[in-house]
């Protein structure tokens, strides 16, 4: 079986994406134990001194100013637990809870959380055990980070709650038994270091960045495919215009569109043809999902920085030369991860919105020359015309998606989280509309083969592989029939990365 050792500061999305699918047993890197080892000495130290400090004996936000007495500190990390897992809503799936896990024991690793070993590995051995708490979607304002959702993973460690083993439902306490492993009792401040951090919104926010490059490939793969069934030209790609405006998402996707199109019989059959420009859906491709993927990138450098960062509260400085101290502060606001992944939102909605208007290129038979919804009997068969009206849906609530969470706090704890990033309401956002932007390209898809198909005659490479990859799964629509199921095994192909695997294997990495 393979293995992730983790240390808190190297773990990569892509390492986030093989745990999240399971199967990868997470150990915990020697130099990272013995920083964890140092931190809890001084949480310990610092509990046993007397001294206020926050979260190890002082209540919690507005209760801040109140002094727990020594004999109630294990008390107050239980109750902490217990009244902060408010969660609502349909659970987070096994893929986003075990990437949640994982990035709560890096950021634990990280030393500067004050949790105790074995509290960490408790979670480890969890997560090795596929024993995932059931975590509610809703009930995060990324304030103090991802208090309820992150609640109810502690939850589960002391005991309480549920959690999901082999996809069924059983009590914690049941299953840590059946396990082996004993239920945590949280020692001074170890509540607070379990729920006190952005990796909710973290691991959804990862996910989704990992999903939108993909997408951004398959937008380059589907638009290509219809610029052959619309015969259009290939002369917007070259190289020495995306030179002349050097942004390096607009370089790649130009790139990636001209090796698809490379060696078309298509595009050879009408060069000598009057069409100098197409529709701007088609010749502005390399600049709208190259402004996409620009953005993706920037969401790929604050994800990887924020899932190796300390955003605990009071973090702890224990290193050896260095001062030792319990610093409060606000780590753990979301707003970075809010801000980018309202921006990857908008920006997976544009890639959604230009598909659906190469369709429509596509089906109106004055634009693209073809029967009308590319049926060879238009009237008595439909086509794709209602194909085209769920894409139109789709991209509507996309816009309506995009509008940005972060804009919108709402103050929380009698005014003492005056400010908060919205930041997991962003992430369900930008999962919901890359789910949606796969349906749209799923259906340009099927209109684009059809379209070839109609035309006669064979695109180039990439495309070409694309459309075997279709065809062995669906076949070209001669008459009508329940176009539900197409969309739904081409999202699929889409979503498993078996697509982009067909044309890979043709043209090698795409950019």
């Amino acid at each position: 079986m393979q293995t992730l050792c983790i240390d808190g500061l190297h773990l990569t999305l892509e390492d986030v994406g093989r745990v999240a699918t399971g199967g990868i047993q997470v150990t915990l890197d020697a130099d990272a134990a013995g920083r964890v080892r140092r931190a809890r000495a001084l949480v310990d130290a610092e509990a046993e001194s007397g001294r206020a400090v926050y979260g190890v004996n002082t209540g919690f936000g507005y209760l801040s100013q109140v002094r727990i007495d020594p004999s109630d500190l294990a008390a107050l990390q239980l109750n902490l637990i217990r009244s902060h897992a408010v969660g609502v809503g349909e659970p987070l799936d096994d893929r986003q809870v075990r990437a949640l896990m994982l990035l709560r024991a890096n950021v634990l690793a990280t030393g500067r959380s004050g949790v105790r070993e074995p509290t960490l590995r408790l979670l480890l051995d969890m997560l090795n055990r596929d024993l995932l708490p059931v975590v509610p979607g809703k009930g995060s304002v990324g304030a103090s980070g991802d208090l309820a959702p992150l609640a109810h993973i502690a939850l589960a460690m002391i005991g309480e709650g549920a959690v999901r083993v082999g996809g069924q439902t059983v009590a914690s306490r049941t299953a840590l038994a059946e396990a082996g492993l004993d239920p945590l009792v949280p020692a001074a401040k170890e509540g607070l270091c379990l729920i006190n951090g952005t990796q909710a919104m973290g691991a959804l926010g990862a996910l989704a960045v990992l999903e939108a490059e993909a997408v951004a490939r398959i937008s380059d793969v589907a638009g290509a495919a219809s610029l052959e069934g619309h015969r259009g030209t290939v002369t917007a790609f070259d190289a020495r215009i995306h030179e002349s405006r050097p942004h390096p998402g607009q370089a790649a996707s130009a790139a990636n569109l001209r090796g698809l199109l490379a060696d078309s019989d298509i595009a050879a059959s009408h060069v000598g043809c009057d069409r100098v420009q197409d529709a701007y859906s088609f010749r502005c491709m390399p600049q709208v999902h190259g402004s996409s993927r620009d953005v993706f990138a920037f969401a790929r450098n604050t994800l990887t920085v924020e899932i190796n960062a300390a955003t605990d509260n009071p973090l702890v400085f224990a290193e050896p030369g260095e001062g030792n101290a319990l610093l409060s502060g606000g780590n753990f606001h979301g707003q970075p991860l809010a801000m980018v992944l309202d921006f990857l939102t908008i920006a997976v909605s544009e890639l959604a919105n230009i598909s659906d208007r190469r369709v429509e290129q596509l089906i109106d038979p004055a634009l693209s020359g073809l029967p009308a919804f590319l049926t060879a009997d238009p009237g008595l068969h439909s086509g794709f015309m209602m194909a085209q009206v769920t894409s139109a849906s789709l991209v509507n609530e996309n816009k309506v998606l995009a509008y940005p969470a972060v804009v919108d706090s709402i103050p929380t704890s009698a005014n003492r989280e005056d400010h908060v990033s919205m930041g997991m309401t962003s992430a369900h956002k930008a999962l919901q509309v890359l789910s949606n932007a796969r349906h749209c390209l799923a259906i340009e898809l099927l209109c684009a083969c059809q379209a070839i198909d109609l035309v006669g005659l064979s695109p180039g490479r990439g495309v070409g592989a694309a459309h075997r990859a279709i065809r062995r799964i669906i076949p070209k629509l001669d008459g009508d029939r329940v176009l539900h199921n197409d969309i739904c095994a081409v999202e699929k192909m889409i979503r498993s990365g078996a697509l982009l695997a067909a044309v890979e294997g043709e043209l090698g990495v795409l950019a």
